[in-house]
């Protein structure tokens, strides 16, 4: 999630070609808020680095490595239904073709894969 992130946020920058990305909530709000930065300081970062890996020092000075594993187990289980329910319809809209079934049981990264996948044409 956080390359994810670090490309959407610098998608946002000035000369970037956001499309639908929004970072100010969602899933990159929700990683922001496990590694303990704002949204502000972490589109500071994106701009000042010159590459990704400049960002994970950054974010390394600022977060507690102990708990990497956990945000990533919880973001790796993270469905539609941990989505508030106000932002139901928004992710409908965003995603009219996401698989049918109970929210719980859609595993937001892999609608994200298929949504890349169908969007830019990838196979795989």
């Amino acid at each position: 999630m956080l390359a994810r992130s670090i490309d959407k946020v610098r998608a946002l920058l000035p000369g970037g070609k956001p499309g639908v990305y929004i970072t100010e909530r969602g899933l990159t709000k929700v990683l922001m808020e496990m590694l303990g930065v704002t949204h502000d300081q972490f589109r500071d970062a994106v701009a000042s680095a010159r590459s990704d890996d400049d960002v994970v020092r950054w974010l390394r000075e600022r977060s507690d490595a102990s708990r990497y594993s956990e945000i990533n187990d919880r973001l790796a289980r993270w469905t539609l239904a941990d989505n508030p329910p106000e932002r139901w319809d928004y992710i409908d809209s965003l995603y009219p073709n996401r698989p049918i079934g109970p929210r719980e049981s859609v595993n937001v990264f892999d609608l994200l894969e298929t949504d890349d996948r169908e969007m830019f044409q990838l196979r795989g």
